[in-house]
């Protein structure tokens, strides 16, 4: 390691995951592969909240992260990620979810 980048690994910030009740349902009934890549993508979501992959929906504090045909649409604040959708469906289906 280089001489600056401990000091920087200590100053990440970690956000805590959590899951809306039909979030959870949505990742349970996929496949075992699928859950697998979508929380391998949750998990770098912890210390990078926007990943280059990551959009911000217009019109609204959430952001979509692709993860093959799966979007999981999240929003971030005070130290918290919260995980709102995870859907493979119509974007128009899937975007327009009134909470």
């Amino acid at each position: 390691m280089g001489e600056g980048e401990e000091g920087f690994r200590s100053v990440m910030k970690t956000y805590t995951i959590e899951f809306r009740s039909n979030a959870l349902k949505q990742l349970k009934s996929l496949e075992k592969s699928e859950r697998q890549r979508i929380a391998g993508a949750v998990e770098i979501l912890k210390t990078d909240p926007i990943p280059p992959n990551a959009r911000r929906l217009k019109g609204s504090s959430n952001y979509r992260l692709k993860v093959g045909s799966y979007r999981v649409i999240y929003n971030f604040e005070s130290g918290k990620l919260k995980i709102l959708v995870i859907a493979n469906a119509h974007r128009r289906e899937n975007y327009l979810r009134k909470d």
